[in-house]
């Protein structure tokens, strides 16, 4: 679970405000485990001491930098800045992720990063330790409402996009591009096939899990996909406002109200001017994570553009059609049935349905990302061998009968990560 307290928070003037599409955020987040077992090894503060010389929850090391997450055993790597080239990301996380590595390895315990959205058997409820540093007093208000040893707080990885706006107009063209693209994007991006030690039948259980994680409080996390508000005032009136009366109750000091406390699918940080896309799963290297990323950038740039369709049309679409479509992808990641005509004709595919793979093909086809090498092998291997969580289940089950089978298969998924290569069993 990704929070950011406020006092990270930087406000961004209108003047120094990017347009569309100018620049990116991206961050990554990884598991810490240990080396043999990969066990969940809560250490971060301490790799974070050893990198920096001291316990913080941030360390600025250049165009990436390393922080904290909710969980002890997860660390965050993300963009300092925002970068206009996508391009050159994979090979500036893969240097931070052979160092972390490094230095992980020289801790007494001896760990190692973990790719993946999902720890395929930790027990939460026994295993969870809280970041209990810097901004701590966030993190156990969360934990004191909401009770943060579940999977869907402790036990979750993710990859956060964040898109620029400057100012209503383009916030909303980027809000409604978002709102239709964020259905479709575990069937490229799921990862997390396996849960409490076995395959589950659902292939993005991170995102299965996420969207009951503030089930107390429902209007945090909405149906994941936002509501259609395509202005800051309707949104603050709709959204936010709706959260900090319903939050107010249990947080009477108000430590969480705060535009972070929104937990949708895609979330609009005005104090920024941005936009943050939360429903993408880490992948097993960083050239396969900025492969999803570019090709979700080049169809919101063509829906922004309105190549397919109109903007007022997709507008249009309400949240239960779109939320539909998501649970689908959910459970079945590129093997999803898309039937919803009206849905696929937003993005220029006219047939009567087809599968969430298909309608990749279409739009990778029609929007030719812009890719290095290495990230353009990595959206082959989605788009022919299916995304990761489909490989990983074909690893266990090329290893069924073996006592291990779990354990080895993500050994050599750690082992991809540190060789920045696709999995591939």
């Amino acid at each position: 679970m990704s929070v950011e307290p406020p006092a990270e928070v930087t406000e961004a003037t209108s003047s120094s405000r990017l347009n569309l599409f100018e620049a990116f955020g991206v961050e990554l987040e990884y598991m810490i485990v240990a080396r043999e077992s990969l066990d969940v090894l809560p250490v971060t503060d301490r790799l974070i001491e050893a990198e920096s010389g001291q316990i913080q929850s941030e360390i600025d090391l250049g165009k990436i930098s390393w922080s904290n997450e909710l969980a002890l055993h997860v660390v965050e790597l993300k963009t300092t800045a925002p970068e206009a080239d996508l391009t050159s990301l994979a090979g500036e996380f893969q240097q931070h992720i052979v160092q972390i590595n490094r230095r992980l390895a020289a801790i007494d315990s001896g760990g190692q990063l973990m790719p993946s959205a999902m720890h395929p058997w930790m027990d939460p409820w026994r295993e969870m330790q809280l970041w209990p540093h810097e901004y701590s007093s966030v993190y156990e208000a969360y934990n004191r409402i909401f009770d943060c040893r579940g999977h869907g707080w402790a036990n979750l990885q993710s990859v956060h996009l964040n898109l620029p706006f400057n100012g209503d107009e383009q916030f909303g063209q980027l809000h409604a591009a978002i709102r239709l693209l964020l259905p479709i994007l575990p069937a490229l991006a799921a990862s997390s096939p396996l849960k409490d030690g076995h395959l589950t039948g659902i292939l993005d259980n991170r995102l299965d899990v996420y969207q009951g994680n503030s089930a107390i409080v429902p209007s945090l996390a909405g149906r994941v996909i936002p509501e259609p508000v395509f202005t800051e005032a309707d949104y603050r009136r709709l959204i936010f406002q709706r959260m900090y009366d319903d939050i107010a109750p249990l947080d009477p000091d108000g430590v969480l109200q705060h535009e972070f406390l929104n937990s949708r699918g895609a979330i609009a940080r005005f104090d920024r001017g941005s936009i943050e896309i939360r429903v993408i799963d880490i992948q097993e290297c960083p050239a396969a994570d900025l492969a999803v990323l570019q090709a979700t950038v080049a169809v919101l740039q063509a829906l922004c553009s309105e190549q397919w369709s109109t903007l007022a049309s997709q507008k249009s679409m309400e949240v239960e059609p779109l939320y539909g479509i998501l649970s689908a992808c959910i459970r079945d990641a590129d093997e999803a049935t898309i039937s919803d005509r009206a849905f696929l004709a937003l993005f220029g595919f006219h047939g009567g349905h087809c599968t969430a793979s298909e309608l990749w093909r279409h739009l990778i086809n029609q929007t030719a990302p812009t890719l290095n090498s290495s990230s353009a092998r990595a959206l082959e291997v989605i788009l022919t061998r299916g995304p990761l969580a489909r490989r990983l289940i074909s690893g266990v089950q090329q290893k069924a009968g073996q006592r291990d089978s779990i354990h080895r298969t993500y050994a050599e998924l750690c082992q991809a990560l540190q060789n920045a290569e696709m999995y591939l069993p």
